[in-house]
């Protein structure tokens, strides 16, 4: 089996950037899943209607969220509706949506956890326990289960590599936009990389225009930010697994875009 999980898609531009290079990411390494974290795809902050169908009919097999899956109201309706997307599965248990989907292709079946970390983010429920708890759920009802974490702090996400080695097939870190350099398969054979990164424009800040971004900074006002056009990427995670669900590869994608 080989899972794609695409890093927070921001914005118009990354929702450009993924339909203008995922056609070509599929031809080269076919996998049979792809993950797509949506937590940022709406104007740079949260889902709508109409990114969540955009990102499905691009080809996502499931969509994971965040801290900001709530953002707009309009949304609501489908994360009650829309079993491959999954919002933090450690809010409330009353909370709209689900924390975690199963999806089919081929006669393989794909968990699909979002869990939210508890440092510097609003959660109700430790994550490890949640996780746990998850897992007990999926028993025999995924070949294989892709978690991702949307955290802040990398000590928390790093934790959780560790928590769940053996027990799942991938454990990604997501949020803080920025690649990091620990893509690896833990000794367990779980793959796992503290921060997949962000699918958007690197010439802002963390998907900000960056003149913004700096005079927030620079003045401790408050801002109206804006999601940047400049250096649109890419940033993905190719995971290759064996008939048990244990990660045996693991890739980084770390890829510009021509738009």
């Amino acid at each position: 089996m080989k899972l794609l999980f695409v890093g927070d898609v921001v914005g118009g531009i990354g929702r450009r950037t993924l339909a203008s290079l995922l056609p070509g990411i599929r031809d080269a390494h076919e996998p049979d899943f792809v993950v797509v974290n949506g937590e940022n795809s709406a104007g740079g902050v949260g889902i709508s209607q109409k990114t969540a169908r955009e990102l499905l009919e691009m080809g996502a097999d499931a969509i994971t969220l965040g801290n900001h899956a709530y953002r707009h109201r309009e949304v609501y309706d489908l994360l009650d509706r829309e079993e491959r997307i999954v919002r933090p599965a450690n809010y409330l248990k009353g909370s709209l949506g689900r924390g975690h989907t199963v999806v089919e292709r081929d006669g393989m079946r794909l968990g699909v956890v979002n869990l939210s970390g508890l440092v510097f983010l609003q959660a109700v429920r430790s994550p490890f326990a949640e996780a746990d708890a998850v897992l007990a759920e999926l028993r025999d009802r995924a070949d294989a289960v892709l978690v991702d974490i949307h955290a802040e702090a990398t000590s928390e996400k790093v934790a959780m590599g560790w928590h769940l080695d053996g027990r799942v097939t991938a454990c990604v870190g997501t949020h803080t936009h920025v690649p990091t350099a620990d893509a690896r398969v833990l000794p367990g054979g779980t793959a796992y990389v503290t921060d997949v990164g962000m699918t958007g424009p690197r010439g802002g800040v963390i998907g900000v225009k960056r003149e913004q971004a700096l005079e927030r900074f620079l003045s401790l006002t408050n801002v109206r930010f804006e999601t940047s056009e400049e250096d649109p990427w890419l940033n993905a995670l190719l995971v290759e697994a064996d008939g048990e669900g244990r990660a045996t590869a693991v890739e980084q994608l770390l890829m510009p875009a021509r738009l």
